[in-house]
C-alpha cells in the first residue's frame, strides 16, 4: 500500500517542487522590486525638489512595481508559511491538525477564492488590451500590462495552493517531512 502512494505521489512532489522554484524565482525578481521602487520613488522625489520637475509616468511606474510586487510576492509569501492566518484555533492544534486545518483551508477557500478573483478579473484586462488603454494622466504609462497583474497574480497564488495542498497530504502520509510550523511574528 505505501509503495503505490509513493508511486502516485512521486509525479505529484515533482509538480509541487516546480510551481515552488517558479514562485521562489519570482520572489526573488519582487524582493528586486522593492529595491527599484525605493530608488525610483526617491529619484522622482530628489528631481521634483531640486529641479522643480516631475513626472506622472515616474509616480505610475511605483504604483505598477507595487502592484506587481504585492500581487506575484502572495505566491512566495504563501510558499514561505509567512502568509497572514487566523491563529485562533492554529495554535492549539497538533502539527497534524495543523496540517489538516492548512489542507482544508486551502481547498475550500483559497485555492476556488484565487481561481474566482481571476477570472472575474480576466475580462477588465482584455477589455483594457483590446482598446489599448492608456493612464489619463499627462504622461502616464499604458495600463492594460497592469491589468494583466490581477488574473496572473491570482492563478501564481491558486498554484501555490496546489502545491501546498500536495506536500499536506504527502506529510501525512508520512511520505515527507514539511516544515509547516507556524511562528508567531514578534510584535
Amino acid at each position: 500500500m505505501s509503495v503505490s502512494r509513493e508511486t502516485t505521489m512521486r509525479p505529484l512532489l515533482a509538480l509541487s517542487a516546480a510551481i515552488d522554484l517558479l514562485n521562489e524565482k519570482i520572489g526573488y525578481i519582487c524582493n528586486w522590486l522593492v529595491l527599484a521602487a525605493c530608488v525610483v520613488s526617491a529619484g522622482n522625489a530628489m528631481i521634483r525638489y531640486a529641479f522643480g520637475y516631475s513626472s506622472n509616468g515616474w509616480l505610475e511606474l511605483q504604483w505598477y512595481m507595487f502592484a506587481v510586487l504585492v500581487m506575484f510576492g502572495a505566491s512566495y509569501t504563501f510558499k514561505r508559511n509567512e502568509h497572514v492566518r487566523v491563529e485562533i484555533f492554529y495554535l492549539i492544534l497538533s502539527e497534524r491538525g495543523q496540517l489538516w486545518l492548512d489542507l482544508i483551508g486551502t481547498l475550500c477557500f483559497l485555492i476556488p477564492s484565487c481561481l474566482l478573483l481571476s477570472y472575474l478579473s480576466w475580462p477588465f484586462f482584455m477589455q483594457a488590451y483590446a482598446v489599448g488603454e492608456l493612464s489619463s494622466n499627462a504622461g502616464g504609462l499604458i495600463r492594460w500590462p497592469i491589468k494583466f497583474v490581477v488574473p496572473a497574480g491570482m492563478v501564481l497564488l491558486a498554484l501555490q495552493g496546489v502545491s501546498e495542498v500536495i506536500k499536506r497530504i504527502a506529510a501525512l502520509q508520512n511520505l515527507v517531512t514539511i516544515d509547516a510550523k507556524y511562528e508567531r511574528p514578534m510584535q
